[in-house]
């Protein structure tokens, strides 16, 4: 007992594994049930004045297991990041392999946030409002309360949400007047509608919207990204249009709760369905999707179904974290590009190795970098409002 105790203390201390080592290991976790290894863990963990929950423990201790098992298929980079407090750094074990190619586990620690030149803090809720009268509002200035009223409607800023009241149900505003809510790089914001539909709006975003809904259907426009709580009305039904470089493509909607990723800088327009039925429509093309499908439109304009769509990773950036499922650097590093508002310059050949990470999005860049600097493969530089990767 002593003997194999004293086997997993050196494992823990080590930062290097031989194959000897790791089948050690994966025979321990085979004929185990890891208790052992995770009180060592904790213990270690603990001395760096670090704090882990018990689930993340758990978690941990699965993640080595099939990490080391030369049966299953090898990841690519694989990162678990737990951030535990501002004024405390990574409490981590970090799993590593490249392609064709299994690497060693390594537990990545790091004491108090030590201060980094340049560094930047992370994003937050900010935006600007456009009334129809052109009027700006910076939303993350605005105190809570109404900020206007644009004919029967209010509009209301509560704990940190923009909202639309439009009174006294069946009143009709004489003129239909259009707001348009713009997040910056660096900026998310959250909206209820007129009809109590929630929107999402991820950095570099904008919804334009009536202030009341009138006629036969309900409109909006977006740019962007945004997530999508609609308030069912049969008798209206909900269309999202999407202007793309072709024309124009729209998703007509009942009730149902989806997400749209139709930045112009990326190769194809998404729109993910997680609850209910959306059918997407694109020139004389259409299809319907069904929850977990995805529709893809490519620049081109060819419209394709994913059906094999990782909905943890799409819906990721609304519940504050970047979650990367075999994504490319170019991937990674425009989503970190508009959520810390920075721009990307390349170093050297890019990297073909793929990334598997979570990472809250409430940590400071300096930080999410370090977790991704951990592959060995790349590593970056913060120059101002430039990351420079090195690869």
């Amino acid at each position: 007992m002593e003997e194999r105790e004293d086997k997993l203390r050196q494992l823990v201390e080590s930062n290097e594994w031989t194959e000897e080592d790791r089948k050690w290991l994966l025979q321990y976790l085979n004929s185990s049930d890891g208790s052992e290894l995770k009180t060592l863990l904790l213990q270690k963990l603990h001395e760096d004045q670090q704090e882990l929950d018990p689930i993340l423990s758990e978690q941990m201790l699965h993640s080595i297991h099939q990490e080391i098992d030369p049966v299953k298929k090898p990841s690519i980079i694989r990162l678990y990041i737990r951030w535990v407090a501002a004024a405390v750094l990574i409490g981590t074990i970090t799993y590593l392999a490249l392609q064709h190619k299994q690497k060693e586990i390594s537990i990545a620690q790091q004491q108090s946030h030590p201060v980094i030149k340049n560094d930047v803090l992370p994003g937050k809720d900010q935006a600007i409002l456009t009334l129809a009268d052109g009027t700006k509002v910076a939303l993350d200035d605005a105190q809570n309360g109404m900020l206007t009223q644009q004919g029967n409607t209010k509009i209301l800023k509560l704990n940190g949400k923009l909202s639309y009241n439009t009174g006294k149900a069946g009143t009709t505003p004489a003129e239909v007047a259009y707001n348009t809510i713009a997040t910056p790089r660096g900026g998310q914001y959250q909206i209820i509608l007129p009809d109590g539909s929630q929107v999402w709006l991820n950095a570099a975003s904008s919804l334009r919207f009536p202030t009341a809904f009138t006629g036969k259907e309900r409109r909006v426009e977006v740019t962007g990204e945004a997530y999508f709580e609609i308030a069912r009305n049969a008798a209206m039904p909900f269309t999202v249009a999407l202007p793309t470089a072709g024309g124009s493509s729209e998703i007509q909607v009942l009730g149902t709760h989806f997400n749209v990723n139709a930045y112009t800088d990326e190769s194809l327009l998404k729109t993910t369905l997680i609850q209910g039925a959306v059918r997407f429509v694109s020139g004389k093309e259409s299809m319907v999707l069904s929850p977990g499908q995805q529709s893809q439109l490519t620049k081109a304009g060819d419209l394709n179904l994913n059906s094999q769509v990782d909905i943890s990773t799409v819906m990721a950036w609304k519940n504050g974290l970047f979650h990367f499922e075999g994504a490319d650097i170019e991937t990674v590093m425009k989503q970190l590009s508009r959520w810390y508002d920075v721009d990307i310059v390349y170093s050297g050949r890019k990297t073909n190795d793929l990334f598997y990470a979570e990472i809250p999005r409430n940590t400071r860049l300096s930080d999410a970098l370090k977790a991704l600097s951990l592959t060995g493969k790349v590593d970056f530089k913060i120059d101002n409002k430039r990351i420079i990767v090195n690869q």
